[in-house]
């Protein structure tokens, strides 16, 4: 959502941090009491209240509060709070809406009389901002839209001081004139800063001596939150009255706003038995609609949608939210249904999303049972077929009625099925396979277009419709790439858009849509792709590898978009992929470029002040831009925009390989996949569709495309799929009753649901939200019923009525269906045929001992959350992670102590000192450390898988350890682990000593570590230096550790032993010691070593004479 209410307290706290200038206005004082608040803590914070008389007021959101009783006014403090305590908690009943009083506001009382009180407005909409300003105020000020004097303020422009008195003030004093110009003009000024959609302020009380607010409305763009935070402050939206703040509804906005996807959820009716859980903006609103239709408004629990591609995760935890919601609220009855649908997706991989669902059923299956629940599944897209597979496959096991549906299914079917309203159909198993686009009209046999039977056309002619015909129309021409003046047939968005020689710059390294663009290409029989560049800020100038059929092509990726567009002149599209922080700026750019014609911008979330500015900008230069917002558009057999179609096999499907008769123009782009399905269900297929996206204020209007296709000959009918919210629609109506359309229209404005609900719902666009009755989707699809479109009774109805105009217009000749061509075949990516499970191959790695694919990074199976819980430390660690396995916690301080004993031993050795002269060289932290453990070897630190191999092999031969001794000087070989240049029997190591005391203090057995002590009795009765040392003890220790922890087999010990991994504790140990002493050089500051003369012997062989 983009406008949001907020609380009045919220409201007079910005404008009095930030109303800029000399105003002229009183500071607002105000104090707010919810349930929690303490009476004597607040009168400490604001004494003005024990001297004042005060106003008192709910402060919820609430409309004409004066009108229904609800504002105590000159009231002492003790009488406030008695009135406060008597309403707090309690119901009261606001329209339609019954909800709790648990928020007020307290502020002084204003003495005035009434010819004080004045009436101020600032609303925004698509062209300028509109002041409104009236002479009197109140509770009884009427008909403001009438009496107010106006003054509109185009987007991108200013208004003056002087233009406020001599247009608003017209019936303010003079002695007052001045002081409220200035007044409006800062307010207005802050209006726009701030990015406020809608402030109003009645009454505005206007007295000699100074200017005050007392009651305030307000709403503000929360898109803008990234912009004007450090000005609003932390804001707590309110709920509409008669709805309450629900903890789940604040936990899903906070996972929306960490996503890069959409998830919404309003809870309308806690207790009620019909749950949804929909993917799509547009597609939760119909099925809203069609539950509300078929009479379950009252039992409808819930709105929401989940869309833009939602991780297995993040579905997860939003099916877990409304899982938890339906099974904790009472039983009922009938039992409760769960209807999870949607319409075809774009890009979402319905399978990932699906899996998420699955592991929260499985988790909450016990309570579906106990609530008996039934689930209806209704989806399509990329991945579908193993989606619905899964959840087939759950459905065998969870124990309560799981109902599966593809695209072969209305979307919104399901929702009379669960309603009761119709029989359950039988699912279908037989679906569209994704590899059938491998071969040639793979599916054309499967699926032919489906034409409206004779009861078809008699269920779309029950709803409310008018018959238009005459489609005759002028050719149009190609367009080229010179822009015609803003004055030629007025728009931009007149002129043809797309053609099978549009050329594309993509912005964003969106390598998936650009594939996707490709292959469609190639499908529909094109010379050439249609992407000839990507404009990347964040690389350098490079070249990207795609697909072109079975070969493969290079695209540039340019940093600048001037290099892209100069070294691309034939390009007059951009697909614009920047974050919803970047896309107007980007955007702007590229309007200083006269080769692009159009722009789609895919990012949801502009703030609509910039998407005002863009749009005017766009327009003033001729250029038509789709969306914000949006998926984009399609032209079949020509070019589509980023993922707009999904999938190939859907494209196929849909028949969007080439161009049919049917055009069609929509705010939703997760619907406009399924008008592709209706449309190539019903009639010959599309001809081109578009969706302009779901903000407030889309770069081209309903009207802009609609108009083009009334003026393409090929364009034989027209499709529109508006929305509740905003005005377009109407320009629609005008055009049909003075005859600028002339073709049939189909149309249907979604999100009839909106006025069965007692409390304001804001549905999953932006714009989707009437302000005023107008805007209702009822009201939308009245006046297009009589402006003399075709309107069916419901969306049910929507592609029978479709069908129902396709079938007389081919009767009566003004289409003839042409003959099906088989599309090219496309080979499909490697990376989707494996997810898909289509293919396999050996893998080029394998690993066991970690996973950070999933919801949580595993070690050796252990999530790195219990990891860390259970305290099992850096010895735990290295268990998992060498071992596999979580060893006894005496193990792992074990490796802890050999860790810590083994991290340094001087900068003499050979490792430090390698290390400190790589570090005195100038070389970086890796480069200096890797030269320090390069030095590890037999000679230095590399004796503990000699010593373990030695000791141990001796041990297991039953050799006593005097004929070890004696056989290793026979083979005049060293005894590893044995030895020290300065410790001896009378000098002990001390670090061997706290190991072996530990070893023998913890250990359940330590033979070969007594067999080693046995062994230095008597190397040290030869020559007191030869006692074990680390190395010794350590590996001695580790082996004893394998073969009698009880977590190793034999096998598994002695492999261990063999590959080497007893040596790893004094690498990773040791490493410790090289870091610092690379850190101790670099702050030490010292310079490039030089070892000195006197220090080296040079032999050099004797001069030849």
């Amino acid at each position: 959502m983009s406008a949001k209410a907020i609380r009045e307290a919220t409201g007079k706290d910005i404008i009095n941090r930030q109303l800029p200038g000399d105003h002229g206005a009183a500071k607002c004082r105000f104090a707010t009491v919810t349930e929690t608040t303490q009476w004597q803590q607040l009168v400490q914070d604001n004494p003005w209240l024990e001297t004042s008389p005060l106003v008192v007021k709910p402060d919820q959101l609430i409309k004409r509060r004066g009108k229904l009783g609800l504002i105590a006014v000159n009231k002492n403090l003790a009488q406030v709070k008695a009135w406060v305590t008597e309403r707090m908690g309690k119901d009261q009943k606001v329209g339609n809406a019954t909800g709790k009083l648990r928020n007020f506001i307290i502020e002084p009382f204003v003495p005035h009389k009434d010819n004080e009180e004045a009436y101020v407005c600032i609303y925004s909409h698509r062209t300028a901002d509109t002041i409104l300003f009236y002479h009197q105020g109140g509770v009884d000020i009427g008909d403001v839209d009438s009496k107010a004097l106006k003054l509109e303020v185009p987007v991108g422009q200013e208004v003056s001081m002087a233009e406020i008195e001599k247009v608003l003030l017209t019936e303010i004093s003079s002695a007052k004139k001045q002081r409220v110009a200035s007044f409006v003009y800062n307010l207005y000024k802050l209006y726009v800063d701030l990015y406020f959609t809608y402030l109003e302020i009645n009454p505005l009380v206007v007295t000699n001596d100074s200017i005050y607010i007392l009651d305030l409305a307000a709403k503000v763009d929360a898109t803008a939150d990234f912009i004007c935070r450090p000005k609003w402050g932390e804001i707590d939206y309110p709920p509409p009255f008669g709805r309450d703040a629900f903890p789940e509804e604040a936990y899903i906005a906070d996972l929306d706003a960490k996503s890069g996807a959409s998830l919404k959820l309003t809870i309308l009716n806690r207790n009620g038995r019909i749950w949804t859980m929909v993917a799509g903006g547009g597609a939760s609103v119909i099925y809203s609609d069609t539950i509300c239709d078929l009479g379950g408004a009252s039992e409808l629990a819930n709105y929401g949608e989940y869309s833009g591609a939602p991780s297995e995760q993040q579905t997860y935890e939003y099916a877990k939210t409304i899982l938890s919601l339906m099974t904790s609220s009472p039983k009922h009855p009938d039992g409760k249904v769960l209807i999870t649908g949607g319409g075809i997706a774009n890009f979402t991989n319905v399978a990932a999303t699906f899996s998420g669902i699955i592991t929260a059923l499985r988790d909450y299956q016990q309570k579906l049972i106990e609530h008996n629940v039934s689930i209806f599944v209704r989806r399509a897209g990329p991945n579908y077929q193993e989606g619905l597979r899964k959840m087939r496959e759950i459905g065998s096991s969870l124990g309560i009625p799981l109902y599966v549906f593809g695209p072969e299914t209305h979307m919104t079917a399901i929702c009379g099925m669960a309603l009761g309203k119709k029989p359950i159909a039988k699912s279908n198993n037989v679906h569209f396979a994704t590899a059938n686009f491998l071969l040639p009209g793979g599916q054309q046999g499967a699926e032919s277009s489906k034409k409206s039977s004779t009861s078809s056309q008699e269920n779309a002619s029950s709803g409310v419709s008018k018959k238009i015909t005459s489609p005759a129309t002028s050719p149009v021409g190609e367009a080229g790439a010179t822009r015609t003046s803003p004055t030629e047939i007025g728009s931009a968005a007149y002129r043809q858009m797309f053609s099978n020689r549009t050329k594309a710059i993509v912005w964003g390294m969106q390598t998936r849509a650009v594939q996707s663009m490709l292959d469609f290409d190639f499908i529909c029989s094109r010379d050439e792709p249609s992407v000839v560049a990507m404009v990347y800020p964040f690389t350098g100038y490079h070249r990207q590898k795609f697909y072109w059929g079975h070969k493969e092509v290079l695209i540039p990726v340019y940093s600048k978009m001037s290099e892209a567009i100069n070294k691309h002149k034939e390009a007059d599209v951009l697909v614009n992929f920047a974050s919803l922080r970047s896309a107007y700026d980007s955007s702007v750019e590229v309007l200083d470029y006269p080769q692009i014609r159009t722009i789609a911008i895919i990012a949801e979330g502009i703030p609509e002040n910039l998407t005002r500015k863009l749009n005017m900008a766009a327009r003033e230069r001729n250029v038509s831009i789709i969306g914000p917002a949006t998926v984009g558009g399609v032209k079949p057999g020509c070019f589509k925009i980023g993922n707009t179609g999904g999938m190939l096999d859907n494209i196929i499907h849909s028949k969007l390989y080439r161009a049919g008769s049917v055009a069609y123009v929509s705010r939703s782009g997760g619907m406009s996949n399924e008008l592709n399905n209706i449309l190539s269900l019903t009639t010959d297929g599309v001809y081109e569709g578009v969706a302009i996206g779901g903000d407030r204020y889309p770069g081209t209007t309903f009207m802009d495309h609609i108009m083009r296709y009334q003026a393409d000959p090929a364009a034989k009918m027209i499709v529109l799929l508006g929305e509740v919210g905003g005005v377009e629609e109407y320009e629609v109506c005008e055009a049909l009753k003075d005859g600028r359309i002339t073709k049939p229209l189909i149309a249907w404005c979604i999100g009839t649901c909106a006025g069965m609900f007692t409390s304001e719902v804001q549905f999953g666009h932006a714009g989707s939200c009437a302000n005023t009755d107008r805007e209702t989707a009822s009201a939308k699809n009245s006046a297009l019923a009589e402006a003399g479109a075709h309107v069916p009774g419901s969306f049910d109805a929507f592609g029978d009525m479709i069908g129902s105009v396709y079938e007389s217009m081919v009767k009566e000749g003004h289409i003839v269906p042409a003959e099906e061509v088989p599309p090219p075949t496309v080979p499909m990516d490697y990376s989707w045929a494996r997810e898909l499970g289509l293919i396999r191959k050996p893998a080029s790695f394998m690993t066991s001992i970690c996973d950070e694919r999933g919801q949580e990074l595993l070690y050796a199976g252990m999530p790195i959350s219990d990891v860390l819980q259970k305290n099992v430390g850096i010895g735990g660690v290295v268990s998992l992670l060498w071992f596999q396995r979580c060893l006894p916690p005496y193990v792992c301080k074990f490796f802890e102590m050999c860790l810590m004993v083994t991290a340094d031993h001087g900068p003499a050795v050979s490792g430090a000192h390698n290390t400190i002269v790589c570090a005195r060289a100038g070389k970086d932290l890796v480069s200096s450390v890797v030269s320090g453990l390069l030095t590890i070897g037999d000679r230095f630190g590399g004796a503990l898988d000699g010593a373990a191999k030695q000791f141990s092999e001796a041990y297991d031969s039953n050799l006593h350890p005097m004929e070890f001794v004696n056989s290793m000087r026979k083979k005049g070989q060293l005894i590893m682990g044995i030895g020290h240049r300065v410790k001896s029997i009378n000098n002990p190591d001390v670090r061997v000593k706290i190991i072996k005391e530990f070893v023998m203090q913890n250990f359940p057995a330590y033979p070969l570590l007594e067999y080693a002590l046995e062994v230095e009795k008597i190397t040290t009765s030869k020559k007191p230096n030869l006692i074990l040392n680390v190395d010794g003890v350590i590996a001695t220790s580790f082996v004893d550790m394998l073969r009698n922890c009880g977590s190793f087999t034999s096998e598994e010990a002695q492999e261990y032993i063999n590959i080497g991994a007893i040596n790893s504790l004094f690498v990773l140990g040791r490493s410790i010691g090289f870091i610092g002493h690379y850190m101790d050089q670099k702050r030490l500051k010292q310079g490039l070593y030089r070892h000195p003369w006197d220090d080296i012997s040079y032999v050099l062989p004797e001069q030849y004479n």
